[in-house]
């Protein structure tokens, strides 16, 4: 596992953007596993007011306190102005779900000064990963992926 993954994964307050108010979303998936396994989440939505119960942020400046990291898990054309959201929040650590990341918008995190990480489920990594995740992470160690 590399250190941008390890250092995501032991951030205690995470920023989600990617929930949604359809609950077959799989950023509600996220939020909702990453909660019950003690992680301190702040969900971001441009319209939304609450979500599960907690304050919805419309972006990443105005949160207070500033949060660890941000996990993002909305379409590639979305990403770079979350990117410069973050940048402008003084957010480094940045995790890039699968299907929101490109070649490009990595670049552009690490001209930022930020340290992404991309190409992977954070489920995967999350203590304790379970159920589809463990066999997922099973198969990318026999690969050696993970």
């Amino acid at each position: 596992m590399n250190q941008a993954i390890k250092d995501f994964v032991q951030s205690k307050r995470i920023a989600i953007i990617g929930v949604s108010r359809s609950n077959t979303k799989f950023g509600n998936s996220i939020y909702k596993e990453l909660k019950e396994k003690g992680y301190e989440l702040v969900p971001v939505h441009p319209t939304l007011e609450l979500f599960e119960n907690d304050r919805c942020y419309k972006t990443l400046s105005e949160i207070d306190p500033k949060v660890d990291g941000v996990l993002i898990n909305v379409k590639k054309e979305n990403v770079k102005a979350i990117l410069d959201d973050a940048h402008q929040a003084g957010i480094k650590k940045i995790w890039l779900q699968q299907g929101s990341e490109s070649p490009e918008t990595v670049k552009y995190a690490e001209s930022l000064g930020m340290n992404p990480v991309s190409g992977g489920c954070i489920m995967m990594y999350a203590e304790p990963v379970n159920s589809v995740h463990a066999f997922h992470r099973w198969i990318w160690r026999l690969i050696k992926k993970y």
